[in-house]
């Protein structure tokens, strides 16, 4: 385990979760380390029991602190570790998919330090060709969920082209992509949800921003570069399994137990009408990412 100086009180911990992700990793973090005002940033890796080349990376970049975990638990674990580790009061959730410009962090706690009403703050992603990805999740309430019945992810939606001219946008749910957050609004809610094993612990989080009558702001001006995967929906029927009960948890919490008694029981009938066995048999058992009935 490496760590950054412990003299330097960091303004920001960023965090990356990952799971066989070697060379995204190794791309994400060497962006971070070329950040401004690097000595304010807290570097924090947690390896989901990854079994590719991804634990070298701690020998590679000794600034960094990286904690391996035996086996993959699920993301939302893992945030956790995290986050009760951080130092700092500001919390960079980043995919190792996502490459900040130098400036990316700097400019983000800038934002929210100027806006005490502001939670959480986003930069705009771009494609590897400098071209805006203009879009946001849905918001996770009960009609967008119904699209994750059959193990698919919450649609995309675009962001209005007169929005990306705007020096700050609000937005609902971005995600997880690349979102600088208040530790003390974490640690208020009792940090993280870890019923929500590899997914949702992200829209839970904007639910309860947008509950405690608070605001998540994208700020177009601010660029982080996106390496989307293909194929982003896996079609393990674990992670399928995860994605939906992990949904039909969201609305129980949020929405009432029959919303997300109704949702489990029409993603349980959807799987069975369309003959996809391996989706039910999951769901029949209740096997999650992380989970004993793995």
């Amino acid at each position: 385990m490496n760590a950054s100086n412990p003299a330097t009180t960091p303004r920001a911990t960023a965090i990356l979760i990952a799971y066989n992700q070697a060379a995204e990793l190794r791309r994400a973090i060497a962006a971070l380390e070329r950040s401004e005002n690097r000595d304010q940033l807290e570097i924090l890796v947690v390896d989901c029991g990854s079994e590719d080349s991804t634990p070298e990376l701690a020998d590679e970049f000794r600034g960094v602190t990286m904690q391996r975990l035996p086996q993959n638990f699920g993301v939302t674990k893992a945030l956790n570790i995290a986050t009760r580790t951080a130092r700092a009061e500001f919390l960079f959730l980043l995919s190792p998919d996502v490459e900040v410009a130098p400036d990316t962090v700097a400019r983000l706690i800038e934002r929210l330090d100027a806006s005490p009403d502001v939670t959480a703050v986003c930069p705009l992603l771009v494609d590897g060709g400098g071209k805006p990805v203009a879009r946001t999740r849905r918001f996770p309430d009960r009609e967008s969920l119904a699209e994750v019945r059959s193990g698919g992810e919450l649609r995309w939606v675009p962001i209005a082209a007169e929005a990306l001219e705007e020096e700050r946008h609000g937005v609902l749910y971005p995600g997880r992509e690349a979102l600088l957050v208040r530790k003390n609004f974490v640690a208020g809610m009792n940090y993280f949800d870890e019923r929500f094993r590899q997914y949702w612990a992200d829209a839970d989080l904007a639910i309860k921003i947008r509950k405690a009558g608070r605001r998540i702001e994208m700020y177009p001006g601010i660029r982080a570069t996106w390496h989307a995967p293909e194929g982003t929906a896996s079609s393990d029927p674990i992670h399928r399994s995860d994605r939906i009960l992990g949904a039909a948890q969201l609305l129980s919490k949020h929405y009432g137990f029959l919303a997300g008694f109704s949702f489990r029981a029409a993603a349980l009938l959807g799987a069975l009408t369309r003959f996809d066995f391996p989706l039910f048999s999951a769901l029949a058992a209740g096997k999650r990412v992380g989970s004993q009935a793995q």
